[in-house]
């Protein structure tokens, strides 16, 4: 038992650390968009494009990768990824002709597809009642690479950087974060090991088919979150890659390390604070206690719900920050946003494994695939040419995110909620997991 023990937190921090420096790799473009763009010639609106465009894998890729977990366990598709992902960064460093470095960017990006694997992994080693807690964990200081990434790479790889190989600052980093990580790849198969007992890889294994996927893939519980998590990840994934741009652009911000620095503090928050969402569900749900006075007795839920709503009137507030011209108030919002994400994001960690025992690296796979679209999207209309000023698109956001609130307010009614791992927009027929969560 000890060891067992032992094994699951070794599992939970070569999970974290893997995907902590995933996530670093994924955004180690952003804090260089500014010298990026004077190499390239880019405009504005083409580093939107290139921000959105370290997403466009992400969602076939994840859900994919969630199955391949289920399926061929966690430790080799990670390390797969983290070496094929390594190489290609090393050559993205040598490209001059920006089109084949626009494709080896995009081939690096798919780095956020880890995401599912560790979400997966995890989910084998913990019991429900204390999943949220360990997903939020993983998933938040993994997350919280992306602020590593703009606080640390532009202080190492700054304006002033010399060494062997690279004189340009950027290529530089994409060069030796891609060496490192070749080196987790290796670490991550080394050590990794798939589940706590033979009896649980082989459930998991067992509801690996195509048929077991797309039964779990059209849930309600499976679509509902799925989409709750494009208003969040991906609006995270969006902010991640652009407010930088947009703290710089917008408020006449011309220093590269500044400009970074404030766009980490809405990274710092969406990551680090993401195991409170995780936490407060699994409180709720191990205490039974109803904080709102609707959806009686669905408390992991409750809070979901709760969560969401936070994110919509961020995000609104970001653009009356931002119209106040005020960098400081943008700032400080911008991290009440991040806040929301994190609470939000672990909330919704913590239902898919309690809903989807046998399923989590499927489930965790549509979830997190479809979550993505945010962030390919988002981007394009905060610096979209059509909008007046640069503050406006958040709004715009907020505002195609209410639909989606108003779909899991009907989803988390108690007479759907207690059969949305069973009931689904695709018939009710196959699949073997049961709702856990412990919820009335």
């Amino acid at each position: 038992m000890g060891l067992i023990k032992m094994t699951k937190y070794r599992t939970l921090l070569l999970a974290t650390i893997g995907f902590n420096f995933s996530f670093l790799i994924w955004f180690s473009f952003a804090p260089f968009t500014g010298p990026m763009a004077e190499e390239f010639g880019l405009s504005t609106a083409e580093i939107g494009i290139l921000a959105s465009s370290a997403i466009w894998m992400a969602p076939f890729g994840r859900m994919l990768t969630g199955w391949l977990s289920d399926k061929f366990g966690a430790p080799a598709i990670f390390a797969i990824v983290l070496a094929y992902v390594g190489l290609f960064s090393m050559a993205s460093a040598f490209m001059r002709d920006y089109s084949l470095f626009f494709v080896t960017r995009i081939i690096v990006a798919t780095a956020g597809i880890t995401f599912v694997i560790g979400i997966q992994h995890v989910a084998e080693w913990f019991e429900e009642e204390n999943l949220g807690l360990a997903e939020g964990i993983y998933a938040g200081v993994g997350n919280a690479g992306a602020a590593g990434g703009a606080l640390i790479l532009p202080r190492v790889f700054g304006s002033g950087w010399s060494g062997p190989l690279f004189s340009t600052n950027w290529r530089a980093a994409f060069f030796y974060t891609g060496v490192v990580s070749v080196g987790l790849a290796v670490a991550y198969y080394t050590l990794g090991e798939a589940a706590k007992s033979e009896e649980k890889r082989q459930a998991t294994k067992d509801n690996a088919s195509f048929k077991d996927w797309l039964h779990t893939a059209t849930r309600y519980g499976t679509v509902v979150l799925a989409l709750a998590y494009v208003m969040t990840f991906g609006l995270e994934l969006s902010m991640n890659g652009w407010l930088a741009t947009y703290y710089r652009e917008a408020f006449n911000q011309d220093n590269l390390v500044i400009a970074s620095t404030f766009a980490a503090t809405f990274s710092v928050a969406a990551g680090l604070l993401r195991p409170i969402g995780g936490y407060v569900s699994d409180v709720l749900a191990r205490t039974e206690r109803n904080i709102l006075p609707f959806f009686t007795g669905r408390y992991r839920e409750q809070w979901t719900f709760v969560t969401l709503c936070f994110v919509v009137l961020t995000m609104f507030g970001m653009t009356l920050a931002g119209l106040s011209g005020v960098l400081m108030g943008a700032v400080a919002v911008g991290f009440l946003v991040g806040t929301a994400c994190a609470f939000a994001e672990g909330s919704i960690f913590a239902m898919v494994p309690s809903m989807f025992p046998n399923s989590s690296g499927a489930v965790a796979g549509v979830v997190g695939g479809v979550g993505t679209v945010g962030g390919i999207v988002y981007p394009l209309i905060y610096s979209a040419p059509w909008l007046a000023n640069l503050h406006l698109g958040y709004s715009v956001v907020a505002a195609s995110m209410i639909p989606i609130v108003l779909l899991s307010a009907w989803v988390f009614r108690p007479e759907v909620a207690k059969v949305a791992n069973t009931a689904g927009f695709v018939g009710s027929a196959g699949g073997t997991d049961a709702a856990v969560s412990g919820d009335d």
